[in-house]
């Protein structure tokens, strides 16, 4: 690379919730996922590809993914799992571990935050 070129490096700092301004850090953390990796949205949008499936003697189990797409789908949806978890307040962690794919913590994160005041349950 040139040393003449212009080189960009971008940070974006991980917004950490405030359940008192739900809207504001919903902007934000969907401009994060935008500005870090688009396919990472797409799994809180979309839901994660579902989980590869076996019939054994009867009974259907999952397996390990195999294929390149099936692999990246996993390291997407636990790396959007993973960012979210880390935004919530400490406070917070334990009221939301039970969700186990990014789009089902998401809407979990949106009904106990967002909407009016009656709704909110901080």
């Amino acid at each position: 690379m040139d040393s003449l070129s212009p080189q960009v490096v971008s940070a974006a700092k991980l917004p950490i919730l405030n359940p008192n301004e739900f809207d504001l850090w919903k902007i934000r953390i969907e401009q994060y996922f935008l500005m870090t990796d688009y396919s990472l949205w797409k799994v809180i949008l979309n839901g994660d590809s579902p989980v590869p499936t076996r019939l054994v003697e009867g009974v259907v189990q999952p397996v390990a993914p195999t294929t390149a797409e099936q692999k990246l789908a996993r390291k997407n949806e636990l790396k959007t799992r993973g960012t979210l978890h880390m935004d919530l307040p400490d406070k917070h962690q334990l009221k939301f571990n039970s969700h186990k794919d990014a789009k089902t913590l998401m809407e979990a994160i949106e009904n106990r935050f967002g909407g009016n005041i009656e709704n909110k349950k901080v």
